[in-house]
């Protein structure tokens, strides 16, 4: 069995993170711990923005990415199969276009449990993936 952990490297992501790892010890899994990145804004390309721009987007890049392999070093050090993925693009997209890649059996996402108003200007990330995605879904409640 194989799981994909979605995090956003918010406090959230540490209550998906332990969820997820009780999961995946119980069935033995492969856990993916993946974190998509902002995609590239349309008008600073890497070819055309000013290096300043460039170079805070590289380093942003690399914190994500850095974090992303602490989660799955940490789960590995409590005797998982993990690997850590940071992709690039719009997130519920680019989950399940990595979901169906990958060939997980479960997806695991965390709700930051906001209220209608937010969830009508912004969207909901987990809904996305509740409503789009072709293997079971497990979402963890939390509040920050």
């Amino acid at each position: 069995m194989k799981l994909l952990v979605a995090v956003d490297l918010s406090p959230v992501s540490a209550h998906v993170v332990q969820a997820a790892q009780q999961v995946a010890a119980a069935m033995d899994a492969e856990v993916v711990v993946m974190h998509c990145a902002a995609p590239e804004p349309e008008f600073v390309g890497y070819e055309a923005g000013p290096e300043g721009v460039r170079d805070h987007v590289a380093a942003q890049i690399w914190q994500e990415h850095s974090a992303v392999q602490e989660i799955a070093a940490q789960l590995r050090a409590a005797g998982l199969d993990a690997t850590g993925l940071l992709v690039r693009g719009p997130t519920v997209e680019t989950t399940l276009r990595e979901a169906e890649r990958l060939g997980v059996d479960l997806v695991v996402v965390g709700s930051h449990g906001r209220g209608a108003v937010s969830k009508l200007l912004v969207g909901s990330y987990s809904e996305g993936i509740l409503r789009n995605s072709p293997v079971p879904v497990v979402v963890v409640p939390t509040r920050t």
